[in-house]
């Protein structure tokens, strides 16, 4: 009975984890943190509701597994970001989403296109292409965040470009 106990809270602690630190550390981010000044320099409808997403999500944490604005990891930011957008499905992992749309050579990225990243021998990472090198994404450092490919960190990292958006 102590073993069941034992084991019952301590799986109460692990599995808690992202919802009950990100609620108050969330309200106290949005708080806070001011929405940093990005500026669209081509006006398009993709690029506008993309800017309007990150408006929305951004001060949300990192959380692996989270789909709230709780916590968010970068498969369920980018879902949620295509559906709200554009009312488009994607799957909600990282590998089902790298097989979504068609392969996009890295040259031709436009806005709307999702951005693949192998961040370690097992792990990926995603996130959506605004303009001029930056996209949009959940990251375990900084939450939601735009972030730009030419960055020494995520150019080491390209995988690939799929192009999820009818043109």
């Amino acid at each position: 009975m102590k073993r069941v106990s034992f084991f019952f809270i301590l799986s109460l602690f692990l599995f808690s984890g992202c919802v009950s630190q990100k609620l108050s550390v969330t309200h106290k981010q949005t708080s806070q943190k001011k929405l940093p000044p990005y500026h669209l320099q081509e006006k398009t409808p993709i690029r506008e509701a993309l800017y309007d997403e990150y408006k929305k999500w951004y001060g949300v944490k990192y959380c692996y597994g989270g789909v709230s604005k709780n916590g968010i990891d970068c498969s369920a930011l980018v879902q949620n970001i295509y559906y709200d957008a554009f009312r488009i499905k994607v799957p909600r992992t990282t590998l089902l989403q790298a097989k979504s749309g068609y392969f996009i050579k890295k040259s031709k990225i436009k806005e709307g296109d999702l951005i693949l990243f192998k961040t370690g021998w097992r792990s990926h990472h995603s996130g959506i292409y605004i303009e001029h090198g930056n996209f949009l994404h959940a990251s375990s450092k900084h939450g939601v965040t735009i972030s730009n490919l030419n960055n020494p960190y995520w150019r080491g990292r390209y995988w690939q470009t799929r192009r999820v958006l009818a043109r």
